[in-house]
């Protein structure tokens, strides 16, 4: 019997599993097959990423990271940290997981995994922290980590497409509008965004953001996984 390969790096499993989650689903790639598209064994795997929801953990820290800059440099008009951005982001995941079953698979797998689910709203709530201070001027960290436990509740209920779903631009209006409503954003300033946001082709952006994150993740060098690594534990 050959032998397996014995010195397979992090950075190669990272890259292999995203492209296997992006291309069978994330639900659908057991680890094994991780391993055998890799030629290695289990150990190996299991040496750096101890279960599947470890790699996936990796995966939105970075997919986090690619779509709030990819956002943000669609509206630098709006200013560094804008509202524009956080409801343009919501509204193509929204477009990806209607017009992708695999995007789905992806994005409804890491709001359902704690691990995951924790990176996402300590993201948001930085980001949060930033957007919506002008409204909520007295607000402690803790009610914008409240929050932000009211607000992944709405994004799920927005992802989680069924055949009885309302349509995505209804899904999209009263997703947006209702998390600007929790951080006490004025209605003028909401209906102006969510109209900006519906004028803009976001089924097509989500697309190109699902496309360019797959080249981004095979063209990310070491160093990058390596703050991305980082960040992820912490």
């Amino acid at each position: 019997m050959a032998r397996r390969r014995v010195n397979t790096t992090k950075y190669e499993i990272i890259q292999t599993a995203t492209t296997l989650f992006l291309e069978k689903g994330y639900s659908a790639t057991a680890p094994k097959l991780i391993c055998d598209t890799l030629d290695i064994s289990t150990g190996n795997l299991t040496y750096y990423f101890p279960t599947k929801e470890h790699l996936l953990a990796v995966l939105v820290e970075m997919l986090c990271r690619f779509q709030e800059q990819t956002m943000q440099s669609m509206v630098e008009d709006e200013g560094k940290t804008s509202l524009l951005a956080v409801c343009l982001e919501l509204s193509t995941m929204s477009a990806m997981c209607e017009d992708s079953e695999i995007a789905k698979d992806l994005f409804v797998s890491a709001y359902s995994s704690p691990i995951t689910l924790e990176i996402i709203r300590k993201n948001d709530t930085l980001r949060s922290m930033q957007i919506y201070k002008e409204f909520c001027p007295d607000w402690t960290e803790h009610q914008y980590i409240e929050a932000e436990i009211l607000v992944s509740g709405i994004e799920y209920a927005t992802l989680m497409t069924t055949d009885y779903s309302v349509p995505i631009e209804l899904r999209i209006t009263g997703a947006l509008d209702n998390i600007m409503k929790i951080f006490n954003v004025p209605e003028e300033v909401r209906q102006q965004k969510i109209r900006k946001v519906l004028s803009i082709d976001y089924r097509a952006l989500g697309r190109t953001i699902l496309d360019q994150f797959r080249q981004f993740v095979n063209d990310t060098n070491e160093h990058t996984f390596e703050t991305l690594l980082g960040n992820a534990n912490n």
